[in-house]
């Protein structure tokens, strides 16, 4: 699917970074970095190097699984917490990740999938799957972003 044919994907990440649609992981890699820019490194507090990969590794592999086996993304959302950010990925699929509980919960030898949706559950906390109601899903994570101990 080339990525004008993309509808665009809903923001919840009030002005400046989210003016633009995210379509690609590239943009919504940017989408997360700004957040984490806004929020801790301006602060003077700046995020660990290592949370901030994590969050961009998830980042990708959750939208990359959208394009890929989602029908497309409809919808990328970044949400600063206090202990992190909350992202949410949508998309056009009602069929959940086949490998729930990890690279080990299928049978001996078998392997579903890539490296993406175990990579998603060992870095992320708090991951949710919902149904949408007009169709697709939504998937819901948290990941910690810590602050270093040397001010900016």
């Amino acid at each position: 699917m080339r990525e004008k044919e993309l509808a665009p994907a809903r923001q919840a990440t009030g002005g400046g970074p989210s003016a633009a649609p995210v379509r690609t992981a590239s943009a919504a890699r940017a989408r997360a970095r700004a957040v984490v820019d806004a929020r801790w490194n301006r602060a003077g507090r700046p995020a660990r190097e290592e949370d901030v990969i994590d969050l961009l590794l998830v980042v990708s592999e959750l939208v990359t699984n959208a394009l890929r086996h989602g029908g497309g993304l409809a919808g990328f959302e970044t949400t600063p917490v206090p202990d992190g950010i909350r992202l949410a990925v949508h998309d056009h699929s009602d069929e959940v990740p086949a490998v729930l509980g990890g690279p080990e919960s299928g049978p001996a030898g078998h392997r579903v999938g890539g490296y993406g949706w175990p990579l998603v559950l060992r870095l992320a906390q708090e991951i949710v799957i919902e149904k949408r109601p007009a169709g697709g899903k939504a998937i819901r994570v948290s990941l910690p972003i810590r602050t270093t101990d040397r001010p900016s």
